[in-house]
């Protein structure tokens, strides 16, 4: 892959400003590379393109003209299609918005536009983001890069694919129970759940919870911290807003491996993990773990009834959000929304309250972890990608999970201590599809995560067994 769209956000940015490459030039490889590949995978769901083509051409302008230049300026992006988008059809996977089209974007977008990026439209995710396989009744199912029949994950699976392929540089996502990161896993790309906060949402229903945030997604872990830096702002609409200066963010460095005391636990002490995924990761991290000052394996103590508390907390929040959709469009609905809505129905106040206690030993246990280490390392997902038709994993080594959400465990585990975490690819898995690994650290540490991310990610990139690995575009061309 060698066309402009295939360029880092970070290079592609630069070479705009040394008037290199034109926006223009750079918008309509991306377009070209969408065309191509987008009949295949059905990722870019509701495209802007003529609106984008203006957008860029101002953007060209600009340079010729020597304006100054924003942080993304000229950068095409992707918007996950939770996200509402001025002018631009916004369906949130639903039925009961397949005409929405919003007066205004919502902040997280209009602050990537403010920072000069070009939207070129919405990415595919599940119905409301319930359930990590982007799949809905409005635009159907999105095919994993790697293979078509197979899922991208979700609810970020839209923004992972688009951004695997080479059709933007950089997208947006969002991660509650790991819709940012297992996607990244699933597609080789990188995810960044940022700590509560760091990217205000004023669409939240409820305000008050933590988990639910929105982040970024890139190629590698510098084009993410590059968005996430556009994204970053103050909002007194969001409680936790403002949490983190973007200057904070960007300009990124990588870490110095040899000062960084890290913890590495396959399953976090309570996640199941297929054990094909569980012995790559063992391996892989053996391959690297002397290049850390300290290596420890060492779970975080979670607790056991975390899966318990988790299920509780989604369920209110699902409750909050959807209980007067299901009682007045029941038909519409994806059966995962359906599920976890029923599910706060059945809850107790003393359920509630038990698990708002729990979540908040959870937190502090895993924070005390970090008096001993400076990061922890895990795995990104505990299966392989799965066929898209199916809703979710239902069984793990042969054990049967519970619910549609316990597969996700690797990556909602760590949501209830409300961590940064940043997921970065880790080579292929046992059948050859894209596998991840976690890093993660307490709530507040963006930074730290995001530049230990960075160092790994820069040694795990000189081992073909752990770099990257890239979609066959040309085959996609062919499927298409």
């Amino acid at each position: 892959m060698t066309e402009l769209c295939d360029l880092t956000a970070r290079e592609a940015r630069r070479r705009i400003g040394t008037k290199e490459i034109s926006p223009v030039e750079l918008l309509e490889s991306c377009i070209a590379r969408t065309e191509a590949v987008n009949p295949a995978l059905n990722t870019l769901v509701t495209p802007c393109f003529e609106r984008a083509r203006e957008e860029a051409k101002d953007a060209e302008r600009d340079v010729m003209d020597g304006e100054p230049l924003a942080l993304l300026h000229g950068l095409p992006f992707g918007v996950k299609d939770l996200e509402a988008t001025e002018g631009v059809r916004t369906t949130y996977g639903s039925l009961i918005y397949e005409d929405n089209v919003p007066d205004e974007d919502q902040n997280s977008v209009a602050q990537i536009r403010a920072n000069g990026g070009v939207m070129m439209g919405k990415t595919n995710t599940p119905e409301f983001g319930a359930g990590a396989n982007t799949r809905n009744r409005v635009f159907g199912a999105t095919g994993n890069p790697f293979d078509p029949t197979l899922t991208c994950a979700g609810s970020s699976g839209g923004s992972a694919v688009a951004l695997a392929t080479g059709m933007v540089p950089i997208a947006t996502g969002s991660d509650y129970g790991g819709s940012l990161r297992t996607p990244a896993s699933f597609c080789g790309v990188v995810g960044f759940r940022p700590s509560p906060g760091t990217v205000p949402s004023e669409s939240r229903v409820v305000g008050l919870n933590p988990f639910s945030v929105l982040g970024p997604m890139g190629r590698n872990v510098g084009d993410a911290a590059l968005l996430l830096a556009a994204m970053t702002h103050d909002d007194v609409d969001d409680p936790f807003g403002g949490a983190i200066d973007p200057d904070l963010i960007e300009p990124l460095e990588a870490a110095d491996p040899s000062t960084l005391r890290v913890a590495v636990s396959e399953d976090l002490g309570c996640a199941p993990v297929d054990n094909n995924i569980r012995r790559l990761f063992g391996e892989r991290v053996n391959l690297f773990r002397h290049i850390f000052n300290e290596t420890q394996d060492r779970d975080p103590e979670l607790g056991p009834d975390l899966h318990r508390s988790f299920e509780i907390l989604r369920s209110v929040n699902f409750m909050a959000a959807h209980g007067e959709r299901l009682a007045n469009h029941r038909e519409k609905l994806t059966p995962n929304v359906i599920s976890n809505t029923e599910m706060g129905a059945d809850l107790s106040a003393a359920d509630v309250a038990w698990a708002h206690v729990e979540q908040t030993a959870i937190y502090r246990r895993f924070n005390a972890l970090f008096d001993e280490v400076d990061i922890l390392i895990s795995p990104a997902s505990a299966v392989t990608p799965f066929p898209h038709e199916d809703w979710y994993v239902e069984e793990i080594n042969g054990e049967p999970l519970p619910n549609y959400m316990r597969w996700m465990a690797p990556a909602y585990a760590l949501t209830m201590a409300t961590p940064a975490a940043c997921v970065i690819p880790f080579g292929v898995d046992h059948k050859g599809m894209p596998m991840g690994l976690q890093i993660s650290a307490p709530n507040g540490s963006d930074r730290q995560v995001l530049e230990a991310a960075m160092a790994i990610e820069h040694v795990l990139s000189g081992n073909p067994e752990t770099a990257r690995p890239l979609p066959d575009i040309e085959k996609l061309k062919g499927a298409a």
